[in-house]
């Protein structure tokens, strides 16, 4: 399995068909503390492949241990899951749980009706899990680089993270990478995505991970994921995670206007300290990347790789007391923040930019805007790119 984002099913009497629906699975990152939701779009998604993973015990070594968690986790929660109507009408169901499982319908409404994004199965069922996270992911890099391990599977590619329906065993593969001496981060995904893949054992259920979470936090998760179902390339993370954040925030930028005012501010005091983190990692990434490309000694590049992370850290404190109003969400994360940490941000955020002016050259129009994507993601790698360039400047 790869991991990367969202809840899936997945199945079993007939182990290939099953196995080929769990192929892919997808992982939002962010989960339900405080930490961990204050960072969801940057430490996300995942695709899980059981079929991937099959193909991969056979052709690349990845071993039936594996598969086996894979397909075993998929399965778990597939069998959780239950139709929301269930929900809403069982009497056990507590009052807040059934309101948060009605907005979530409302919000599915909408992304078919306004975001031209898949009328499918997925997000009409929930599950309960007796953990936080749906699934672990292990992201590992140099200790002089930021260029993050790959693992790579038949269908989907290669991918910078390997996840695990069980927390022992992603610390098991993190001990071993640090062994090898690279520097490895283990964070909890609260959902992933199928890509739509799995939509006749009934899609990609919500869950338990991230119900709770504010109104436009799970708006996002929720057309993020979504979009994932609408352009997926193989070998091309930073593409597919930059279109559907640029979905993500569009989409909710939209539902927010409908929204009620007290959702509307706690939107925006979640979405400014997203976009100060966001500038905060992205200079301290290039003053990294800067060093570790630098002439000189690795004992050199060291001592200014320590300085840089410092000062990362001491402007995280100017923020938090400055501008946050001591907000503690992302505390964790800079005491942990390493090179596999900041590697995988820039996965989300790199092309963004392009996509929003691509939506604006669509004439804000979600339908036409996916058709464009679809375009430009069946060209040539080095195309894909070209034409995003262009997009930003077309001189």
């Amino acid at each position: 399995m790869i991991a990367r984002r969202a809840p899936p099913p997945a199945a079993s009497a007939a182990i290939t068909r099953h196995a080929a629906s769990a192929a892919i699975a997808k992982h939002a990152a962010s989960a339900g503390t405080a930490e961990q939701a204050a960072v969801a779009a940057f430490a996300q998604h995942a695709t899980a492949v059981a079929v991937a993973a099959l193909a991969a015990t056979l052709l690349s070594g990845c071993s039936l241990g594996y598969f086996a968690q894979s397909v075993g986790g998929h399965l778990d929660l597939l069998q959780r899951a239950r139709p929301v109507a269930d929900w809403v009408d069982d009497g056990a169901t507590p009052e807040a749980l059934r309101e948060r499982l009605r907005l979530t319908q409302r919000m599915r409404d909408f992304a078919v009706r306004e975001l031209a994004l898949p009328d499918n199965p997925s997000y009409r069922r929930y599950a309960e899990l007796p953990r936080t996270a749906a699934v672990w992911n292990v992201v590992a890099a140099p200790e002089l680089s930021l260029t993050l391990q790959t693992w790579c599977f038949p269908v989907v590619g290669c991918v910078g993270y390997r996840g695990y329906f069980d927390r022992a065993q992603a610390d098991a593969l993190a001990a071993q990478l640090r062994a090898q001496g690279l520097e490895v981060s283990v964070y909890g995904v609260p959902a992933y995505s199928t890509l739509g893949w799995t939509s006749w054992l009934g899609g990609d259920p919500l869950l338990s991970t991230f119900i709770r979470w504010s109104e436009g936090e799970l708006a996002r998760l929720l057309f993020h994921e979504l979009a994932h179902q609408v352009v997926y390339v193989a070998d091309d993370t930073t593409f597919n995670e930059s279109y559907a954040t640029a979905v993500e925030r569009l989409g909710v930028e939209r539902w927010l206007r409908q929204a009620s005012p007290a959702a509307q501010a706690e939107y925006g005091a979640h979405e400014a300290r997203r976009q100060d983190f966001r500038a905060l990692t992205l200079a301290a990434r290039r003053e990294l990347d800067a060093v570790y490309r630098s002439p000189g000694s690795d004992a050199s590049r060291r001592e200014r790789k320590a300085a840089v992370m410092a000062q990362m850290r001491a402007d995280h404190q100017r923020l938090k007391h400055e501008r946050w109003g001591g907000f503690t969400g992302y505390d964790g994360w800079f005491e942990r923040a390493n090179n596999a940490s900041l590697g995988v941000l820039a996965a989300y955020d790199d092309l963004v930019p392009a996509f929003e002016r691509l939506f604006e050259q669509q004439g804000r129009d979600f339908a036409r805007f996916h058709a464009e994507v679809r375009r430009i993601a069946a060209l040539p790698h080095a195309e894909r790119r070209a034409a995003l360039t262009r997009v930003v400047d077309p001189g």
